[in-house]
Formats: C-alpha cells, structure tokens, sequence
C-alpha cells in the first residue's frame, strides 16, 4: 500500500461545472431542493410542469452519476448526498455545491465519505459561522481550498466498499421498514375503511364506537429534577424528526417532566398535526419516556395495542387531528389531545382485532428490530469511518 499524500481538494476535482439554462426549453423538470436529502436519503422529488408551473429560480444545477451534491447552508445539517441514479431532466438546487471527482486522483464514494465524517462537517460548518451572508453558509471555494490525505485509489476504493457495505445494509433495511409499513396501511384501508375482506360493507355485527372507548390517554409524569443521574430512553420531537430512534441521555441535561412510557403505548405528536410523528416505542431500556409534545395513548386490551397504532396511523385520523388544533399559525399549532378520543369509527368484535392484530404485529416488530440494528450498524461504521479515513486500519487484508 502506498504512503498517504495531502492534496487540495479543488486540484482533483470541480464544483459547479453544469447549470440548465432555459434556452434549453425543457418540457419538465425532477427538481431536488436542499431540504430533501438527508446522510444522502432522498425523502422527495418535486415534479414541476415548466409548460404550465414557473421553475424556481434556484432549479438550475446539473448532476451526473457520482456526483456530490453537498448543501451550502448549514452543513451540521447533513443535507448531502451522491448521486447514483437520477430520473430525466433532474435538477438540483443552486444551495447545493455539486463536486464532481478527477477519477484519476479521487474515488468519488471515498470523498463522499471523508467529507460527511463529522469532524469535516464541523469544520465546514464552523467556516459558515463566520460567513456574513443572513445564515450560516460555506461557498464552493470553501470546501476546494480543503486539504485532505487520501491513500492511492486501490485503497480509497476498498474503504469506500467497507463503508458502503455497512450504508447497503442500512438502506436495505430502510427499504424493508417502508415496504412493510405501506403493507399494514393497505391491511388496515382495506379491512376497515374499504371492508372489502367483508363484502365491502361494515357487518351488521360491527357498531359505531370512539377511540375513546377501546384506548385511553396517558399523562403519568416523570421528573428529570428529581432523577439527575438515571439513563432514560427519552422520544422526543428532534429525535424522531432526525433519526425515529429515542436518544440515550443522563436525566440531568433535561429540563422539564416528561411522560412515563411502557410495552403498551402509542404515541402521536400534538404540535404541528400535519407533519404526522406517530411511534410505537420499542421501551429498550428501564426507563423510556417521552416528550409532553406527544398524545400517549394505551390500549383498554393490551392485545389491541396495534390496532390502536394503526387508527392513529390512518388518514381518517389524522383529518379528525388536523380538524382539532389551537393556534393561528403552522409553527405553533397543536391538536387538542381530548378531541382525539371523540374520534368515531365502526368497531368490529375483538375475534376480527385480533385477526388483524397477528398480521400486522409481527410487521411492527419486525420494523422495530430493523430500526435498532441499523443503530448499530450505524455506530460501526461511525466508528470506522475516521480510522479508515486517517489510515490507521489496514484496509488491504479486510474481506467484505
């Protein structure tokens, strides 16, 4: 293996080489904004008619395969990604800086790894700090005038297929969980919402009834104040919103009472009803609690907790939530917690919850499961990445 060297980044590679101009006359455009890619997951991709829609101003950057398309404002926030696939007439957003590689001097997944470890994203982002511009941003240049160590490209090759075989299986399993989660929706649309495993009507055996008569709300509190040195396994808003995982944190760096969670709870977010947050916490430890923010809820009959679950997690609920808030503007609306047991719908005989109950628990478990080991899997290659990156494991002996 041959001996590491320092390089300025902008040598091996360009930032910014291709934009669209409409001179172009594009008929539409898959349009990426910076808020829509995260530890490069795209959540969405915005279609936009330019027949008929105004292209927004900042649609102008051009991607290709392995291209690094790496958010200029606020790099803590991780908004980054490369580029393997993309569909026709695919734009990025001029927020992006979009680094494509001298495949000669550079492999383009083991730069997308060196500069997403956090240690560069803090740096980066410490630049932006010191930017005058109205929020914290880096230029182009910024992230060119970088000088890293990269080992000869055989190498940097190897290191990129170990990170990427942890990555493979994380999105592998990310995939499974979303499959699996549109799989329990469609069981419990077409069971009761549709009725069609019934002949596309409610039997006569079913009556009107309210969440309120099968689940019941839960406001056991708990005092961080009076447990400073306890582990909890704390849900929170930020926690769902960044990773859908509790963050394992000492009692004493929180600061208001939380709500005490068990085996039997589900949970749904009261702020902002039109973003839905709704877990089924997994409850790893002794001591998992939850944010003020959400509406626990347990089941009257514990075997019906995911029947529950899946009611909280329908559309028609959701509307009856969203129809139920306090507040004049989006940031600061909540639902009220009590109208969401007046919620009605049409309660079948505990033989038919219980049918539903064992196809779709297993689903929920098995989606628990892959989200605790892509934690781990996660932490591994967290833990990996700067050792592999500074050279100090010998990657050539590894078997992937």
């Amino acid at each position: 293996m041959e001996a590491w060297r320092k390089i300025r980044l902008g040598d091996a590679c360009v930032t910014n080489a291709d934009s669209y101009s409409p001179k172009e006359e594009w008929k539409f455009v898959n349009y990426l904004d910076t808020g829509n890619i995260t530890d490069n997951r795209i959540d969405s991709i915005q279609y936009i008619d330019v027949e008929n829609d105004k292209l927004p101003s900042r649609a102008r950057r051009k991607v290709k395969k392995d291209s690094i398309i790496y958010s200029t404002v606020r790099p803590n926030q991780r908004h980054f990604g490369i580029i393997k696939t993309q569909p026709e007439n695919f734009l990025v957003s001029t927020g992006f800086a979009v680094i494509d590689v001298d495949a000669n001097v550079l492999n383009s997944d083991f730069l997308y790894y060196l500069l997403t470890q956090p240690t560069l994203v803090e740096t980066l982002h410490a630049i932006a700090e010191q930017s005058t511009s109205a929020y914290p941003s880096i230029k182009p240049s910024d992230i060119e005038d970088l000088e890293i160590e990269v080992p000869d490209l055989a190498t940097q090759k190897r290191i990129a297929d170990i990170l990427g075989s942890l990555d493979g299986k994380i999105a592998q399993n990310a995939a499974i969980n979303e499959n699996l989660t549109e799989q329990a929706r469609a069981i419990f649309q077409e069971w009761f919402i549709d009725y069609e495993p019934f002949g596309g009507a409610a039997p006569l055996d079913w009556h009107p009834s309210t969440l309120g008569q099968i689940a019941e709300m839960k406001t056991d509190s708990w005092s961080p104040a009076k447990n400073p040195d306890v582990v909890v396994e704390h849900y929170s808003i930020p926690a769902f919103d960044e990773q859908h995982y509790p963050v394992f944190e000492i009692a004493s760096g929180i600061k208001s009472n939380k709500y005490i969670l068990n085996s039997n709870s589900v949970m749904i977010s009261k702020l902002n009803p039109d973003t839905k947050r709704i877990w089924r916490p997994m409850c790893l430890s002794a001591h998992p609690i939850c944010s003020t923010e959400f509406i626990v809820y347990e089941a009257k009959k514990q075997e019906q907790k995911d029947y529950i679950y899946s009611i909280l997690d329908s559309v028609p609920f959701l509307n009856h939530l969203c129809s139920h808030t306090t507040g004049s503007t989006n940031s600061r609306q909540r639902a009220t917690p009590k109208s969401t047991l007046d919620f009605t719908l049409c309660l079948p005989p505990d033989s038919v919850i219980e049918d539903f109950c064992h196809i779709v628990t297993p689903m929920y478990d098995l989606i628990a499961s892959n989200i605790v080991e892509n934690q781990s899997l996660a932490k591994a290659r967290d833990s990996l990445l700067p050792r592999l990156m500074s050279g100090e494991i010998d990657v050539s002996a590894v078997q992937l």
